[in-house]
């Protein structure tokens, strides 16, 4: 059975690393190189670097911050903000990056997921989607820009043809969900889950050790996001994992 991920993510703005909540209201956090070796330190399987207003100022992402993070992590980096062709792909992951995160980009040009899929391997393009449940309550809008712009595409629509087009894997946000910490979208969470055979991080929302529990065994996640709440030290990667031995998840001690 593959070990579930714990993975903690750095959304980073103006080269410092920030937390909000439903995607507003920013506070700093502090210095995204020494961040991210700390989370190595503790475990982490992975680290997500999300450079969160690349894409709506209109510029790339900083490479040399991660380069320098690259530097410092040996698990795993997915980088995402402000990718928008081939050309990004690979300088980020020539920078060091092992995946690289495209949300807006792909929806501008879906194309794009066929081609670095084609180009550096399906193992490298992860595919980020902020949904948000409709008014209607009958689905979920995929939200861009840094969850400034509804689309209106159908998430679950989109996360298919995503699959199809060769995506390895799928970031999935709940916009109604994130920094509430009251839990992730297990609704939402479960019904990707359900319909994609590649691996799908659930983000937004975690509070607590049972959460991160009930996203791996009520909603089927293949691995989990969090920030604030590694971020201001309530949890350890540690603890969280060892918290899930404990209670049969399968994880990496």
């Amino acid at each position: 059975m593959l070990t579930k991920r714990i993975i903690p993510c750095l959304d980073v703005n103006m080269g410092k690393v920030v937390k909000g909540v439903n995607f507003v209201h920013l506070q700093d956090v502090g210095d995204p190189v020494e961040i991210a070796e700390h989370y190595n330190r503790q475990g982490a399987d992975e680290i997500v670097f999300l450079d969160i207003t690349a894409t709506h100022e209109k510029r790339k992402t900083i490479i040399d911050l991660v380069e320098r993070t690259a530097e410092k992590v040996f698990i795993p980096l997915t980088v995402g903000g402000g990718i928008s062709g081939i050309d990004d792909f690979k300088n980020i992951l020539r920078a060091g990056a092992d995946k690289i995160s495209i949300n807006s980009s792909a929806i501008k040009n879906p194309n794009l997921i066929y081609e670095a899929a084609d180009r550096f391997g399906s193992q490298c393009v992860v595919v980020a989607v902020d949904a948000k449940k409709r008014d209607s309550q009958d689905g979920w809008d995929v939200f861009v820009e840094g969850g400034r712009k509804n689309t209106g595409i159908d998430a679950v629509e989109w996360i298919k043809k995503a699959e199809q087009l060769g995506a390895g894997e799928i970031l999935l946000t709940s916009m109604d969900a994130d920094g509430t910490k009251n839990g992730y979208d297990i609704e939402l969470t479960k019904t990707v889950c359900d319909l994609v055979n590649i691996p799908v991080i659930a983000s937004g929302g975690c509070g607590s050790l049972n959460d991160f529990y009930d996203v791996f065994n009520d909603a089927g996640a293949d691995a989990a996001l969090a920030a604030s709440l590694f971020h201001y030290g309530e949890l350890t990667v540690e603890q969280v994992k060892q918290y899930l031995k404990n209670k049969g998840i399968p994880v990496r001690l």
